[in-house]
């Protein structure tokens, strides 16, 4: 269920090749988080003067909000090649030690989800960030003895949904630790805008203000209700984006003007009709949605939790008055 929701901020499989075509290509196409990209284009002007690496940086927060394009931006704007891996490919200290080895002078490396690398596999990259080395042990027990080898000095960018869940070592080892912020509606309105060209469609201005503000804050999800649109209109015959194409797409899509879809607001509608608006125990919230408690917490609850539509109190889940009102006012979904 999770990949098939349009309102899923995570990256799926067919999307990290479609992306590619809208991402920006320098900072001054990167719309949102301005201290970000201003931390971030002091660090790369830096490295240039003084023709070295430039100090590693840590890019965290929700998926969806430009982490992987920062790094593309960061690797362009330094004449150096990226190298893209995510955390849990690297299975074993060999494989992040052949990656490292190969890496040549200047070269930005790039761990997507770095929190979710094993321990073991983590510690050979402190030599490594600080030192330009790799310390390989070499044998077992008392016969064990530990050998040096020398990289090239690189840049590691970590980008992590969760960083609380990095070891203090690794995360003390990043010069930068950046935090990505939710977009506002008008820096969304601005990257639909920008992507409706890639793309070679026109779209009205109220048009790219309603994707906007049902995009839930995330760049991913705008550019994926953009590319639905796009398709509804090519096949209306349509030359341009219009309200009219936007509202009838949505609709059809089940998504309303604050971005809940059909599973959110089902979630509502059951603690509102069920259990008085309630609070409900999780247990008993899930058994009547017959979904499984982790989908629930990991999937559909920060979203609601985050907008205030749903509330946690010591007794279970509650609806908010604003979850009453938008019940009332989107019956139609």
């Amino acid at each position: 269920m999770e990949e098939t929701r349009l309102v899923n901020p995570e990256e799926t499989e067919k999307e990290r090749h479609q992306e590619n075509r809208l991402r920006p290509q320098n900072f001054s196409e990167y719309i949102g988080q301005e201290k970000v990209v201003k931390n971030i284009e002091v660090m790369v002007e830096s490295a240039k003067i003084r023709k070295q690496a430039m100090d590693h940086a840590l890019l965290s927060g929700p998926p969806g909000l430009g982490k992987t394009s920062l790094a593309m931006i960061i690797a362009n704007a330094l004449g150096s090649e990226l190298h893209v891996i995510s955390g849990p490919a690297i299975e074993r200290k060999g494989d992040l030690a052949a990656i490292l080895t190969n890496l040549q002078a200047g070269d930005v490396l790039f761990i997507d989800e770095i929190h979710r690398m094993h321990i073991s596999v983590e510690e050979i990259l402190y030599s490594a960030m600080e030192d330009y080395r790799l310390d390989i042990v070499i044998g077992q027990g008392p016969a064990a003895r530990t050998m040096q080898i020398e990289i090239a000095p690189f840049t590691l960018i970590g980008a992590t949904t969760r960083s609380g869940l990095l070891s203090n070592p690794l995360r003390d080892r990043f010069m930068a630790n950046l935090h990505f912020d939710f977009y506002h509606p008008h820096e969304l309105a601005q990257i639909v805008e920008n992507n409706a060209a890639k793309l070679k469609i026109k779209i009205e201005s109220d048009a790219k203000n309603m994707i906007a503000s049902c995009s839930r804050g995330t760049p991913r999800i705008a550019n994926r209700i953009l590319r639905r649109v796009r398709d509804f209109s090519l096949v209306r015959g349509k030359d341009s984006i219009c309200p009219n194409e936007v509202s009838t797409s949505l609709n059809l899509m089940e998504i309303d003007n604050s971005g809940l879809d059909r599973m959110d607001r089902k979630i509502l509608t059951v603690i509102q009709d069920y259990y008085g608006g309630g609070p409900v125990g999780i247990e008993a919230l899930c058994a009547t949605l017959s979904e499984d408690r982790s989908t629930i917490e990991d999937v559909f609850e920060p979203y609601l939790l985050k907008e205030g539509f749903v509330l946690r109190t010591p007794r279970g889940r509650q609806i908010s008055d604003k979850a009453i009102g938008h019940l009332d006012e989107f019956k139609e979904f």
